[in-house]
């Protein structure tokens, strides 16, 4: 594939820069900008990371497909959590001149006091819960009925913390009585009890557009009440995998998300870490990444035309 054949997508945004607003980091994917001492701009990039790598070459059109996919899925689940979302145009807090760099890939948000963990739900074992089952029949330590599948759904969804790595770290899955230490006992059954909530709500709704949820992690903050209040992106291909129901039900697994990345990197030896985070990528995987998500969020959300440029 050429590169010209990625022209079709427009123009990349690797990163933004607002000269009318702070900047308070850059994360993997997302652009922070401080919109006075109770407020942030969350704008998303088109970066691409993998085993918490940031890759070199970055996706056309994939920060408004992730924008506007979590803001459906805000929507969606309003009722069983609040969110950090204010409910105002992002374009309303930028200059005149910046508009186009935020219209359609970015939130206005309440800013809260993230916890320190990432509330994981597995449907599925894949992944490193995979690894770890395969070997000891356990997920962060949790037994698992013996001899299952990949493409055999829990039982019931298994709630698998994690902690928060920082760019270039590796998250780490922890055991919930770690969590209860973190946290405190009573806040890590809130965070785990409301992460489980979100799933089933949300596998309910994407088994009526023929989608499994195989697994996901959410984010949570506190309000300046102390109000659990989820945050950051929701049930995205950056943070889920979406699996096509029809496929799985013959045991294959067709992946709208970004497995397809993890598979070439793992086959280039890729192991993760910020020494490979210049890592560049073939344009048929670029290419492969931005259809995958374009096709979940049109499975997921509707129409993905409006939103894939």
């Amino acid at each position: 594939m050429t590169a010209s054949s990625l022209a079709d997508l427009g123009p990349a945004v690797p990163s933004t820069s607002l000269h009318s607003l702070p900047l308070i980091a850059r994360g993997k994917v997302r652009d922070l900008y401080a919109v006075g001492a109770d407020r942030m701009l969350m704008v998303a990039s088109d970066r691409l990371s993998a085993f918490d790598v940031v890759m070199q070459a970055p996706v056309p059109g994939k920060g408004r497909l992730l924008t506007q996919m979590a803001l459906f899925w805000f929507e969606q689940l309003h009722g069983i959590v609040p969110n950090h979302l204010t409910g105002e145009a992002p374009e309303s807090v930028v200059a005149a001149d910046e508009v186009a760099q935020v219209t359609g890939r970015s939130m206005l948000v309440k800013r809260l006091t993230p916890l320190p963990c990432e509330a994981v739900v597995r449907g599925y074992i894949v992944g490193s819960g995979w690894k770890e089952y395969s070997a000891s029949g356990t997920v962060c330590g949790i037994p698992l009925p013996p001899g299952m599948a990949m493409t055999q759904p829990l039982p019931e969804p298994v709630f698998t913390p994690a902690t928060k790595a920082a760019v270039g770290d590796h998250d780490e899955n922890i055991a919930y009585a770690q969590l209860e230490g973190i946290l405190g006992a009573a806040r890590a059954a809130e965070v785990r009890d409301t992460a489980i909530r979100l799933f089933k709500a949300a596998s309910a709704y994407a088994l009526t557009r023929g989608i499994v949820i195989a697994d996901t992690k959410f984010e949570f903050g506190l309000d300046e009440h102390g109000t659990l209040t989820l945050m950051d992106e929701v049930l995205t291909p950056d943070s889920s995998r979406f699996w096509q129901a029809d496929e799985l039900a013959q045991g294959r697994i067709q992946a709208y998300d970004k497995q397809p990345l993890r598979d070439w990197l793992s086959g280039t030896g890729v192991t993760g870490g910020a020494e490979q985070a210049a890592l560049d990528l073939p344009d048929a995987v670029v290419r492969g990444i931005h259809e995958r998500y374009a096709t979940a969020y049109r499975l997921l959300c509707g129409d993905a035309a409006g939103v894939s440029a």
